[in-house]
């Protein structure tokens, strides 16, 4: 039997890996432990991890490591922090694979530990491009420590093969996420007003906006998007940004937007169903959540995506692509609430899958080599000796 160790460190990771880790656990070949560290276990952040045991497959192992900071120095800490309890934990379990998702900087930890330890990775969604965020940096870094590559799309699978990756370690599945978006009920309105104390109409607004962590101040698109939201006028769902630097700015300045608005609210952590749900209610999601590239084709909600965050990111036509200026934020905003929009996105394929995610990526781990091949890489780029100068 293969043992298998996932690790989620936040609420957005843990949407993605819902399905995966449902079908593992139906598979007679595995034995799954999941663990789960960073904000994945911080209140602040609506403590994602215990989410996991109404699902079916409670956290098995907890590492806490996030410090309750809002700088770059507190990120970098962190790593360390997680860095430390993962060798322990990691160095008892010893799993046959180790699976790590996306570009959340925590992520650098378990996959460093692995490495040390001789734990094939397993990786979620390497190949993809956020330019605006250190985010990209760290998706690179995993991908170069990682075993196995599971992607989203096919331009992702060639630029792992243009990055030298072996075209055998990589394999094209889809989003995890949009398997979980079409097994979750969707919400009425009137479910959704009980749910949130308020309603959710074509004239809602749903923001998602995260600090710019490549930027010396990750919160300077900020004033720009809040003037552009309180011009609008529209109603609005504000969510949490994520457990980075800057993100205290974001949060009080998303309170004093919905403060004394009925009809408007600021969420710490929504259930994918009930985010989802809402969006499928809403008028448009606005800020530069990879939800508004990721997911939003599948519903499909039109996106505006500010600034630079998720800059390089494949993309569908439903996502209007904006500077951090509020004048063309709230351009955007009105054009893609408009019903001529919306209705031009009938039949929208989107270019991150097709909600068959988790059954590919079971059928690819069940597949793989010994443990021996796995880890002797090789580098499969040609290089070309007659270009190469000394410095």
């Amino acid at each position: 039997m293969t043992s298998i160790a996932i690790i989620t460190t936040s609420r957005a990771d843990a949407a993605h890996l819902r399905p995966l880790v449902a079908e593992i656990d139906r598979h007679e070949a595995f034995k799954l432990t999941l663990l789960a560290s960073g904000a994945a276990l911080a209140p602040t952040f609506g403590t994602a991890g215990d989410a996991w045991s109404a699902l079916g497959h409670p956290v098995d192992e907890r590492v806490e490591s996030l410090l309750d900071s809002d700088t770059d120095v507190g990120m970098a800490k962190t790593i360390g922090i997680a860095t430390l309890g993962l060798s322990e934990t990691l160095s008892r379990l010893r799993p046959d694979l180790l699976v790590v998702t996306a570009d959340r900087y925590e992520m650098l930890a378990p996959a460093s530990v692995a490495l040390a330890l001789r734990i094939p990775v397993v990786h979620i969604e390497g190949g993809e491009r956020s330019e605006g965020a250190i985010d990209q940096q760290v998706r690179d870094a995993l991908t170069m420590m990682s075993h196995v590559h599971l992607v989203t799309t096919r331009s992702a699978a060639a630029r792992l093969r243009a990055m030298g990756e072996e075209p055998w370690r990589i394999h094209h599945v889809g989003a995890g996420s949009l398997d979980l978006m079409r097994q979750s009920p969707v919400h009425s309105r009137e479910q959704l007003a009980a749910i949130l104390g308020v309603d959710v109409s074509r004239e809602t607004v749903v923001v998602a906006h995260h600090p710019l962590t490549i930027a010396q101040d990750t919160a300077e698109e900020l004033p720009e998007v809040v003037a552009a939201l309180q011009s609008s006028g529209r109603p609005l769902i504000c969510c949490y940004p994520n457990a980075d630097a800057g993100n205290r700015r974001i949060i009080h300045a998303m309170k004093d937007l919905v403060r004394d608005r009925r009809d408007s609210g600021l969420f710490t952590n929504l259930e994918p169903a009930v985010y989802w749900s809402i969006l499928r209610h809403a008028g448009c999601l606005v800020g530069n959540s990879s939800s508004g590239i990721m997911e939003s084709a599948s519903i499909p909600v039109p996106a505006v995506d500010i600034g630079d965050r998720q800059k390089g990111r494949e993309r569908a036509r439903n996502v209007l692509t904006v500077c951090a200026r509020r004048e063309e934020i709230a351009q955007a905003i009105e054009r893609g609430a408009g019903r001529a929009f919306r209705d031009s996105l009938e039949g929208l394929v989107n270019p991150y899958g097709d909600g068959s995610a988790a059954p590919r990526a079971v059928r690819v781990l069940a597949a793989l080599p010994p443990k021996e091949v796995l880890l002797r890489k090789a580098i499969s780029v040609p290089v070309d000796q007659a270009e190469l100068t000394l410095a």
